[in-house]
């Protein structure tokens, strides 16, 4: 594998939940750079050394709601 791809979102509560695409993997945290220590966390206890993906990328999602 040399890419795993999170979907990022803002938590209700604050902060920003990150969650795997095809894994069992996730990481909150209160700011993005906190959210990139997180996510590179999870990402080593997951997998195996020899069977990390080389390349994390973060797609952000956002919910917008406007009047008609």
């Amino acid at each position: 594998m040399t890419e795993i791809v999170f979907l990022v979102e803002e938590a209700p509560e604050g902060g920003f939940t990150a969650r795997a695409l095809g894994e069992s993997v996730f990481a909150e945290a209160d700011s993005l750079p906190e959210l990139h220590d997180a996510v590179r966390d999870a990402v080593r206890c997951h997998f195996e050394s020899n069977q990390a993906p080389k390349f994390i990328r973060l797609h952000f999602v956002r919910d917008e709601v406007i009047v008609a």
